[in-house]
């Protein structure tokens, strides 16, 4: 079986590859992550998924490397992670009643010859109206700080939507799975095999 690297210091990403049962290591690559100007949440997604698995490619010759961003907006409005309860108030409070879409870019570079495919997952939510008291009690009750658009789909944040829409519920996590396993299937690496 090839060896596998997950580009991603994302404890979340870590604990969605292990599902599989597949053996690999994680590095965390150091790109730059802003946004270009004009750039599209889902192509910015889909960038920086490519740049952190080549960013890795000279470090692990014949490997395959995972990279995986995600980039969450609400009507045309970037959200990242917030980093500060202050910060998750402000990104609910504008997401209250309205739909977030969840880009997830996917990249696997193969080092044997420099190939590699890039694939963007997009999965939305659809919160209900959130009151003050409801947004504020969640906050300090999940702690969403290093989640984009402030919530963790896998914990309370269930609480805060109306309906869930797209085609792998991981993809809302930071990692789609089934497009992952299709694209390792293609290199030869099935779980299941």
């Amino acid at each position: 079986m090839r060896n596998l690297i997950l580009a991603s210091s994302s404890s979340y990403r870590r604990e969605l590859l292990a599902k599989l049962h597949l053996n690999f290591e994680t590095c965390a690559p150091h790109i730059n992550e802003e946004a270009f100007p004009g750039e599209a949440a889902g192509d910015l997604a889909s960038r920086l998924a490519r740049e952190k698995a080549l960013a890795l490619a000279d470090r692990y010759p014949d490997h395959l490397i995972i990279g995986s961003d995600q980039v969450a907006e609400c009507r045309g409005t970037l959200l990242g992670k917030p980093g500060t309860p202050e910060r998750a108030v402000e990104q609910l409070t504008q997401s209250s009643g309205h739909r977030v879409n969840f880009h997830t870019g996917l990249c696997v570079v193969d080092t044997r010859d420099m190939s590699h495919v890039t694939a963007c997952e997009t999965y939305s939510v659809h919160f209900r109206k959130l009151s003050k008291v409801e947004i504020a009690r969640y906050v300090e009750l999940d702690q969403p700080l290093d989640c984009a658009g402030s919530f963790k789909s896998e914990g309370l944040g269930v609480t805060l939507f109306e309906k869930m829409e797209g085609f792998d519920p991981n993809t809302l996590i930071g990692l789609p799975l089934i497009r992952l396993l299709e694209l390792l299937r293609q290199k030869g690496v099935n779980p299941l095999a």
